[in-house]
């Protein structure tokens, strides 16, 4: 897409009208989300306050990398990513045990 920020997690790009944009890598999203997902469940289960709260600073990256101010909105929107990526990467498979998308 782009070259590598010095920011991790964080690629740039280039938008319609020529200018950068910042795109999230989409490594650094997969992993995010599946942190994500596994924190739900676990809060859920325990709902320790450490649990809780590590629950919160993921949901807070993931909107801040999205771009949003709502976890469904960055949900969404980081699928939405990493089923683009997909799609323009389909020519090169992954290697064994890598890549699918986790359903939040």
């Amino acid at each position: 897409m782009g070259s590598a920020s010095p920011c991790s997690g964080i690629r740039n790009g280039k938008s319609r009208e020529g200018l950068s944009v910042l795109v999230p890598d989409p490594k650094v999203v997969r992993r995010l989300l599946t942190r994500y997902a596994s924190l739900r469940i676990a809060d859920a289960e325990r709902g320790d306050p450490a649990t809780t709260r590590e629950l919160e600073d993921v949901s807070y990256t993931l909107c801040v990398m999205m771009g949003t101010t709502g976890i469904r909105d960055a949900v969404a929107k980081a699928d939405t990513l990493l089923l683009g990526v997909g799609r323009t990467a389909s020519a090169v498979p992954e290697p064994a045990g890598r890549g699918g998308l986790l359903a939040v």
